[in-house]
C-alpha cells in the first residue's frame, strides 16, 4: 500500500506522523498544496487505508507499560489469536516471536490495577494457554 504513494503523500504522512494535529493548512505550506489538495489527499489516505487510525501517545510518566509473554495452544491460529489481541483496549503492539512463547505484546495504561484487567481480556481469548507477564519499570532512549 505505501509503495504506491507520491513524494507528497508521503510528505503528508511523515507530518502527521510526528504531530497528528497539524493542520491541513500547516502541511499544505509546509509541502507546496493547497489546502483543498492536502484535504483531499488525507481523505483518499484513510479511505485506502494507508492511514489506518490517527492517535495520541501519552507521556511515558502518566502510563505504566508490561510486556505479556502469550502462548498460544496447537490447535489454534497464532494469527488469529493476534487480530483478537489488536482489537483490546490498552494493547499498544503485538509482535509474532520464536521461542518459547508465540506472541508478545506491550500493554498501556495509567495504573497496574488497569493493565491487570487488561490482562485478564487477554487470557479470555480463546487459543491463550499461557502468559508471562513482566512491568516495565524504567525505559531508556
Amino acid at each position: 500500500m505505501l509503495n504506491n504513494l507520491d513524494s507528497f503523500d508521503k510528505k503528508i504522512i511523515k507530518i502527521l506522523q510526528e504531530d497528528s494535529r497539524r493542520s491541513f493548512v500547516e502541511i499544505a505550506n509546509s509541502i507546496g498544496l493547497s489546502e483543498s489538495a492536502v484535504r483531499r489527499r488525507v481523505k483518499n489516505l484513510c479511505d485506502n487505508k494507508a492511514i489506518k487510525k490517527f492517535t495520541i501517545e501519552i507521556s511515558q510518566d502518566e502510563k505504566t507499560s508490561a510486556i505479556t509473554l502469550i502462548s498460544v495452544a496447537s490447535t489454534s491460529d497464532t494469527s488469529t489469536v493476534t487480530s483478537r489481541l489488536l482489537k483490546l483496549e490498552g494493547i499498544e503492539v503485538v509482535y509474532e516471536i520464536t521461542g518459547q512463547y508465540d506472541i508478545a505484546a506491550i500493554i498501556s495504561a495509567p495504573a497496574i490495577s488497569q493493565i491487570n484487567s487488561y490482562i485478564d481480556e487477554v487470557r479470555k481469548i480463546e487459543g491463550v494457554s499461557d502468559t508471562n507477564t513482566v512491568i516495565i519499570l524504567k525505559t531508556m532512549k
